[in-house]
């Protein structure tokens, strides 16, 4: 399906070494952040209190939420669980505080609203998250990273060739390490759900770079006298309107997530958006150029053509 047809192949490897120079610029710029700022993570990380609290109508978790910060909480997250009327309350470990003593605090915080005379919270059940938890889901995090990481290598080494595999995975782990300097720079709440948007993203970035690893495999097949940068050219400039449907249709909803989705989403949807913009970016103007650089050929997807022997017919007989 296209909206348009492009006709004169556009020249992005004419420019490949300026696009990659501002990748790198950036990606610097992300280890940078990450290395002096780190990364500010959730409670599921750092420990913390998990309570879950019913109530009979469904409350105002933005009022929930600006209470508990009024009463002293840093950064609590508030969500509804299940249904509109449970709320799921999480907490940072507070210092110089007891962990029993924080399910009291916050139940008389919530009790402390004017709503909460006509619509009162039932405290159904209070969990402590402690900081070796924490660890330990960091620590699976990255290995399920890893493990989708190799797993991206594997499929692209066979499924083409092994450039294709070390210039995809090296345009996708610059999109996770630019997803999180966008958090480390601002500070942002790096939970389980922005863990799962990042996971996402590799998935969602070498899509596009398997559909015009496809194009340039199936162009280097079909045509002959082109040169190496006009075959990306090519493939990259019939797969724009693929590109613009596909992404376009993805952000529209992710759009939606960040502006209707609440505090829960938000965090998620932005990352997916960043991972997005900068996936389309990676998947034409990085990973391509490096295929081109690490020299990908015509003769690593079609055989040479065999030219006839002089005085020879094609059964092989004397003429």
């Amino acid at each position: 399906m296209e909206f348009f047809r492009i006709r004169k192949d556009i020249p992005f490897m004419r420019h490949a070494l300026v696009f990659n120079v501002i990748s790198l610029i950036t990606f610097v710029l992300a280890v940078v952040f990450l290395a002096t700022k780190g990364l500010h993570f959730s409670v599921e990380f750092t420990g913390g209190t998990l309570m879950e609290v019913g109530y009979s109508q469904p409350p105002d978790l933005e009022k929930l939420r600006s209470k508990l910060v009024a009463d002293g909480f840093s950064d609590p997250q508030v969500q509804n669980f299940g249904s509109s009327r449970d709320v799921l309350i999480r907490v940072p470990i507070a210092k110089d505080t007891e962990s029993a003593k924080v399910g009291e605090r916050v139940m008389a915080s919530l009790t402390g609203t004017a709503e909460a005379a006509a619509n009162p919270p039932q405290l159904k059940r209070v969990e402590f998250v402690g900081p070796q938890v924490g660890k330990e889901l960091a620590s699976d995090g990255a290995l399920a990273l890893l493990l989708v990481v190799i797993g991206i290598v594997i499929y692209l080494a066979i499924r083409f060739e092994w450039r294709f595999a070390v210039s995809a995975i090296i345009a996708n782990l610059h999109d996770v390490v630019i997803i999180l300097g966008f958090f480390a720079f601002f500070q942002w709440e790096f939970s389980l759900p922005v863990l799962a948007a990042v996971l996402a993203v590799l998935g969602y970035s070498v899509n596009e770079s398997v559909v015009v690893f496809d194009r340039v495999r199936e162009t280097f097949k079909k045509t002959r006298g082109m040169t190496t940068p006009e075959v990306l050219n090519h493939a990259i400039t019939s797969t724009i309107s693929r590109t613009i449907i596909t992404h376009g249709s993805t952000q529209m909803m992710v759009t939606s997530m960040l502006i209707f989705g609440g505090a829960a989403l938000h965090y998620f949807a932005l990352a997916l958006t960043i991972g997005i913009l900068f996936g389309i970016y990676s998947s034409v103007l990085v990973a391509s150029p490096l295929v081109m650089w690490l020299g990908v050929s015509r003769e690593q997807f079609a055989a040479p053509k065999k030219e006839k022997a002089e005085g020879v017919a094609e059964d092989g007989a004397c003429v």
